[in-house]
């Protein structure tokens, strides 16, 4: 049974194609290199190289590589970016994935795992939310994220088509085998940017937001290793294989911790002081998303190994060290299919 990956050239997608060839799967990678690697994409696993709102082209390559299940990771995820350009993330988030469901259900694709997110829930702040909170996105992203969601249970009532939704939280961290990690120069996830500036690749790390309604006044979040998540896919794969039926799940840890929390840790374990400097809110940003996490695993059995901070941030730090060394690169790629 092949599987799909949109955006296994990515941070995220690329933790899952590692996952999925750990127990022996056969996978092919679909993505358009816009924000991914190509190096990333491991020794004996195909890719192709595509826009998933290509229905040709995607549809060719399920054919060709008898895809019977999709990991749908590729999308443009940062929050304020898409208060400021809304019509592109509508665009690749939301109407090429409308394209990517239709082509899977027309070539036969029956299971799809969809990569969602906590920013559904928009401002939350206070107990841990659960998958039974009425969604409130307050970005164009959590909105966009939101309405394939919908667009899922749709198709789903209406094709031969299961699904599961996997509403991440903070996603960090890197593949423990130091195989894959964050890549990306000017990603805006927390810990990549503090890590980047313990190694002084930034001559400061900018924290959006003092004011807020939390223990000190920054922003608080559920952060989850990037390992875990790419376990609760398997689950929720072989979930869909042993006939299960459609699930939304949170996918996060159940405990919170504060911008200025991780930016100790990541000064501890580094060992470099580097410069904070404090600056106004960002649009679009709840002050706090914690996860009830527990339905994942009635649900699944998912039972998260990594479930500890300063790992999640060594990790990182790890991974950017050797980003820096130019040994980020541990498997060669097959050639483009």
């Amino acid at each position: 049974m092949t599987v799909m990956v949109t955006g296994g050239a990515g941070y995220i997608g690329s933790h899952m194609v590692l996952a999925l060839r750990d127990r022996g799967e056969t996978v092919v990678v679909l993505d358009d290199l816009s924000t991914g690697f190509r190096w990333s994409v491991p020794e004996g696993v195909a890719f192709v190289q595509a826009d998933m709102g290509d229905a040709e082209a995607v549809g060719r390559a399920m054919d060709a590589h008898g895809v019977q299940a999709l990991a749908h990771f590729a999308a443009r995820i940062v929050v304020p970016e898409s208060v400021t350009d809304p019509l592109g993330y509508y665009l690749n988030n939301t109407a090429k994935s409308r394209t990517l469901i239709e082509t899977a259900i027309r070539h036969g694709v029956g299971q799809m795992i969809f990569s969602s997110t906590a920013a559904v829930y928009g401002d939350v702040s206070g107990e841990p939310v659960s998958e039974d909170v009425a969604p409130a996105p307050v970005s164009p992203y959590g909105r966009s994220k939101l309405m394939t969601e919908w667009m899922l249970a749709d198709a789903a009532f209406a094709h031969p088509l299961r699904y599961v939704a996997l509403r991440y939280f903070n996603v960090a961290g890197a593949d423990p085998q130091g195989r894959s990690g964050q890549s990306t120069p000017a990603a805006t996830h927390l810990i990549k940017v503090a890590a980047q500036a313990a190694l002084g690749q930034r001559a400061r790390l900018e924290v959006f937001g003092t004011d807020y309604p939390t223990r000190d006044g920054s922003c608080l979040r559920d952060y989850i290793h990037v390992s875990d998540l790419a376990d609760a896919h398997l689950v929720a794969l072989d979930h869909l294989r042993g006939g299960g039926g459609n699930l939304t799940l949170n996918c996060g840890y159940g405990r919170g911790y504060s911008v200025l929390e991780v930016i100790d840790v990541m000064k501890r374990i580094s060992g470099v002081d580097f410069p904070v400097v404090l600056s106004p809110r960002r649009p679009g940003d709840p002050p706090a998303i914690v996860a009830r996490a527990d339905r994942i695993r009635a649900e699944l059995g998912w039972t998260p190994k990594r479930d500890n901070l300063d790992g999640i941030v060594t990790a990182a730090l790890e991974w950017e060290r050797r980003l820096a060394a130019g040994d980020s690169r541990p498997k060669a790629a097959m050639p483009s299919r």
